[in-house]
């Protein structure tokens, strides 16, 4: 598949299978995605694949997207999640922590992020696996939920 198909081809997805995602395809694509490009690589992203039945079901419940339910419609359907989190104060950041550019805090982060999410939905769908990006969540929520460290966000 070259990249232009997979860009016009991408779409997202709602309706899963139910057989999960087998653990090699998704080393795979996360042996790819540790190439997208941040801030000074800064490499700021970590991805976390949620499968344990009983963390799985608080998101089918929606508990993490403030009563949306059609976000958690959808979850519902897929049999694994990839929570993507990031290092807060880093990128867009000189080293002292003052701001590299007028854009402010958080806009660095935030491209470092889209990048990052992206590439790992055209990498899944060259595999022949649906993605959909859900950004409202509550971040803080998944974030204990998970155990991601301090310093880190949603």
């Amino acid at each position: 598949m070259q990249l232009k198909d997979a860009i016009r081809e991408r779409r997202s997805v709602r309706n899963f299978k139910p057989e999960p995602i087998p653990h090699e395809v998704i080393n795979e694509i996360m042996e790819n995605v540790r190439f997208v490009p941040t801030w000074k690589n800064t490499q700021i992203v970590r991805y976390y694949l949620v499968e344990d039945p009983a963390l799985k079901a608080r998101f089918d419940a929606g508990e993490f997207c403030y009563g949306f339910t059609y976000n958690a419609n959808t979850l519902k359907r897929a049999p694994q999640v990839m929570v993507l989190a990031y290092r807060k104060g880093v990128s867009g950041h000189e080293k002292d922590g003052t701001n590299a550019t007028p854009k402010g805090d958080d806009f660095w982060e935030a491209f470092d992020c889209g990048i990052a999410a992206q590439t790992f939905c055209l990498l899944a769908h060259e595999k022949g696996i649906g993605t959909v990006i859900q950004g409202y969540f509550d971040d803080a929520m998944i974030a204990e939920a998970l155990n991601i460290p301090e310093g880190y966000s949603v």
